[in-house]
């Protein structure tokens, strides 16, 4: 997944803390954030079944590509491509579609008319202004902590390259001291990825 669990469960309670009082009401802050949370889980998830789905085929043709000389990465992108636009789904990964940020603008577009829907409906939140007042909200909660974020995985990867010998990026031990580095980064902004 793009973003850890941890970190869209804080992104939720985010919204819920800056949408309240003033523009939406909700008598249970704590179930508000994790009808929140599932939604942004949900659009991230579906694009990581997507993926898996785009491996699993490739999967059935792996002869056929070897044999031909066929790129792995130029037929999962054309596959998946493909897939996209069928589906209609929103693009997650924002450096995919040329944006700085780990999701995309138009899929934190895409979340934030969910998240509004959802509020619209549920009987958990009373809207008090706009809808997109409100969605213009939930959109710069969003922004603001993917940027933070996006400076705390460029901090983290500083790290490693900063190491006395080099770590190629992807191995396991590479993996290893990313995790720990962007859990140690993400603690100088007071979000912990241990809390749910």
């Amino acid at each position: 997944m793009l973003l850890p669990k941890e970190l869209v469960n804080y992104l939720a309670r985010q919204i819920v803390k800056q949408l309240t009082p003033l523009t939406v009401e909700t008598s249970d802050p704590v179930a508000a954030a994790e009808a929140i949370g599932g939604i942004i889980l949900e659009e991230l998830m579906t694009e990581d079944r997507l993926n898996e789905e785009v491996r699993e085929i490739l999967s059935q043709y792996s002869e056929y590509m070897r044999r031909e000389g066929v790129s792995y990465q130029e037929m999962f992108r054309k596959i998946k491509n493909t897939l996209i636009s069928q589906r209609k789904v929103v693009r997650a990964a924002g450096r995919d579609t040329g944006d700085s940020m780990k999701l995309s603008r138009d899929k934190v577009t895409d979340i934030s008319h969910k998240v509004i829907e959802m509020i619209r409906r549920s009987r958990l939140f009373r809207l008090k202004k706009a809808e997109n007042d409100a969605r213009l909200q939930v959109v710069k909660a969003i922004t603001e902590l993917l940027q933070t974020e996006d400076r705390v995985d460029r901090a983290a990867r500083q790290k490693i390259r900063s190491q006395k010998r080099e770590i190629t990026e992807g191995t396991d031990e590479w993996q290893l001291l990313h995790k720990r580095y962007y859990a140690e980064e993400l603690k100088k902004f007071g979000i912990e990825l241990g809390s749910a």
